[in-house]
């Protein structure tokens, strides 16, 4: 049951694969719960108050709401693809609500630290150092994911045009413009990679010295050693330069819509969160230009 339920995430829902794994250990989990605490019930079986029995249990065992949420939403999917299925004839996810959550906003860096960072910052002229400022250099001027960055072609990216192609979530497809300052990083990147690195066979942009693509904690690692300088920055990660991308471009007047686009979102409502960082400039600018501020 569960097998097939992830067969149709995979191959139909075309999702990625740590969202499956996620799917697949959030039902697991609840399998488990079921097995240990109901001899009478299994997967198939199970009412709205076994599934609020493992909310519960979730919550003491001191989950966050948003974590168990996301399991929620897991056995949302995964019913409601047992119903198209006629494996049941009742959702019993229906009675079930999702936990309150508090709002947290996108942590970013200042548009003065960043261009400090990226001006200002002496990287090693070695191919390490090239890499890593190229690195940090297009997660700010593109704004993209970790994983789009990890799977960036040589062949999508188009120095004349001044745009990258990626493929986002759910294997989406879109364009991304580039200034003419990351030309010449790419540049200056491609030709000491080509002349230091015995490249392999994999067409990636972005390789460690022995050739092979680029890895999730090694990114991780080089983008959080840049931003430790930054102790007012909660989380230093490669998406905080995601969301500092986002902001920065609502705050110089970029349209909503554009910004969607840009970062791949599916709905307006996952950009509208950048609006908040936005207004509390807003808010500054009116209380120190307004005469009844």
């Amino acid at each position: 049951m569960i097998s097939t339920f992830l067969r149709h995430l995979q191959y139909e829902k075309r999702l990625s694969p740590n969202t499956v794994l996620a799917y697949e250990n959030d039902l697991q989990q609840f399998s488990q719960f079921i097995h240990d605490s109901f001899s009478n019930a299994d997967l198939s079986t199970a009412d709205h108050s076994v599934i609020r029995s493992w909310i519960i249990k979730l919550v003491e065992e001191g989950i966050g709401p948003s974590s168990v949420n996301r399991k929620i939403a897991c056995l949302r999917t995964f019913y409601k693809f047992l119903l198209r299925q006629e494996t049941i004839s009742k959702d019993p996810m229906s009675k079930i609500n999702v936990l309150k959550t508090r709002k947290k906003l996108p942590g970013f860096v200042k548009e003065a630290d960043m261009v400090n960072l990226l001006d200002n910052q002496v990287f090693p002229n070695t191919f390490d150092g090239q890499r890593d400022r190229l690195v940090l250099e297009m997660f700010y001027g593109t704004g993209i994911r970790l994983s789009e960055l990890l799977h960036l072609k040589e062949k999508d990216v188009d120095l004349v045009n001044r745009t990258i192609k990626v493929l986002g979530k759910r294997n989406k497809e879109r364009v991304i413009p580039f200034s003419t300052s990351l030309v010449l990083l790419i540049k200056e990147y491609l030709t000491i990679r080509n002349r230091e690195v015995e490249m392999k066979h994999h067409g990636n942009l972005f390789v460690r010295s022995n050739g092979e693509p680029c890895y999730p904690m090694m990114i991780y690692k080089t983008v959080k050693k840049y931003l430790d300088r930054f102790p007012t920055v909660d989380k230093r990660s490669p998406h905080v330069l995601r969301h500092t991308y986002a902001t920065h471009l609502l705050n110089k007047g970029a349209e909503l819509n554009a910004v969607k686009d840009l970062l791949g979102h599916t709905s307006l409502a996952a950009t509208q969160v950048y609006t908040h960082n936005s207004m509390e400039k807003l808010k500054k600018v009116f209380e120190q230009a307004h005469p009844k501020a």
